[in-house]
């Protein structure tokens, strides 16, 4: 299963440009939703919905000419954010650790490969057997473990499920993954030593391993797993959980990134990850479950599918208030919440959404990590970024389950 970072048939993207459009009529939505079905030439990062959006499109060497040419054409306004994608990720690849390295020297300056993170996961529970233990929730499809982390230190304690990785190419959801965790283990500071002894915590940094692992030796921009599907690889496992399975915001093709796969949980990830839920939520007591990806600076909870209120909207909305405060306090970093169709765009199929309901997690939110929704950065988020980005997820953290607790949501 080893291998390391990539190699001569690694996917590269010189001289790609990255667009940031304005779609100011419907005529330019309806342009924009044909060239994404029609173009390869062209990714997508969202889908052409309404006027007044702004869509960010990677547009292939081959095709910049064309592009603007229909940008020119068609009266649509918009500008570059990056002229070379390729330059980011050579940048960030001197800031990758090879597959060999020590987990014992595993920081938040570097971004590390699955191996090494799997190691330093079970380094954990043998420097902290009398408080952290190691689990696997299940295997992926090309039988990786999906390997988590509980943290307990006292018993009867109500549990937080923490999610990470579930699109291969978010490199910051992981690395931020283990920075909460390593700080809620050894951290010396009196409130977050507090969250890490007043409840139990279960981490799973990466519950997409196949692709996490692709993204180091194929196509660093890989998003969905690696199962194959006609012509094409892969499923969005963030569009595979039975919650409104199919609709609005995924897709049937194989070949699209939100793939949402042949059927609700045709996937072994996210059936392992649903698995999880319903055999703990009673027994473990799950309160809450945080997913984490990138990027756009949004803290959201359900639903992703519909306009629909959830029963404690006003709770939720509250409890993500706080977090924005506690995290904008850190270093200034501007975020927005709300429901996820509210704040981003509608998406089915989601893991929050189904940990919510039916999964019967009360408190249930994403996190889009740094950077902005303009950002020229992506995915490709550079390394420096991870500790800012880790102490003010931490923060956020904290006001999350100090509020969630507030409101009754971990009584009795």
């Amino acid at each position: 299963m080893s291998g390391d970072v990539a190699g001569e048939s690694a996917a590269r993207y010189d001289n790609y440009r990255l667009y940031r459009v304005d779609l100011a009529t419907e005529e330019h939505v309806q342009l924009f939703q044909q060239l994404e079905a029609k173009s390869d030439s062209c990714t997508f990062y969202g889908h052409a919905r309404q006027p007044g959006q702004q869509l960010t499109i990677m547009v292939s060497a081959s095709k910049v000419a064309d592009f603007e040419d229909l940008l020119t054409l068609h009266s649509v306004g918009g500008r570059v954010l990056e002229r070379n994608v390729q330059q980011l990720i050579d940048r960030e690849a001197t800031t990758v650790k090879p597959v060999t390295a020590d987990p014992a020297e595993l920081d938040w300056e570097h971004y590390y490969q699955l191996e090494t993170i799997y190691a330093w996961m079970d380094s954990l529970a043998t420097r902290y057997p009398e408080f952290v233990s190691t689990l696997e929730m299940g295997s992926s499809y090309e039988g990786r473990p999906i390997k988590g982390v509980k943290l307990s230190r006292r018993p009867d304690n109500k549990a937080i499920v923490v999610e990470g990785g579930i699109h291969a190419r978010e490199w910051i959801s992981p690395a931020t993954a283990t920075f909460l965790l390593n700080e809620l283990i050894t951290s010396t500071d009196a409130t977050v030593r507090e969250l890490g002894t007043a409840y139990d915590w279960y981490f799973f940094p990466i519950v997409n391993p196949d692709g996490y692992r692709f993204t180091f030796t194929g196509d660093r921009l890989w998003r969905k797993n690696r199962k194959p599907y006609g012509l094409c690889r892969g499923v969005d496992l963030n569009r595979n959980f039975a919650s409104n399975w199919g609709g609005i915001g995924s897709s049937d093709d194989p070949c699209s990134y939100d793939f949402a796969g042949s059927g609700p949980f045709s996937e072994p990830e996210s059936a392992a990850i649903a698995n999880f839920i319903r055999e703990n939520v009673g027994t473990a007591r799950i309160r809450t479950y945080i997913a984490l990806h990138s990027y756009s600076q949004l803290l959201m909870f359900p639903y992703g599918h519909t306009p629909e209120k959830v029963a404690n909207y006003d709770d939720l909305q509250t409890i993500t208030t706080k977090a924005i405060e506690a995290l904008t306090a850190v270093n200034g970093t501007a975020f927005r919440g709300g429901s996820k169709y509210e704040t981003i765009y509608p998406s089915s199929g989601g893991s929050i959404d189904w940990a919510y309901q039916p999964g019967g997690v009360p408190v249930s939110l994403t996190f889009e990590l740094r950077g902005p929704p303009d950002s020229t950065d992506m995915f490709i988020l550079p390394a420096e970024q991870i500790l800012p980005v880790g102490r003010e997820t931490l923060a956020a953290f904290v006001a999350i389950v100090r509020e969630a607790a507030r409101l009754g949501y971990y009584d009795r």
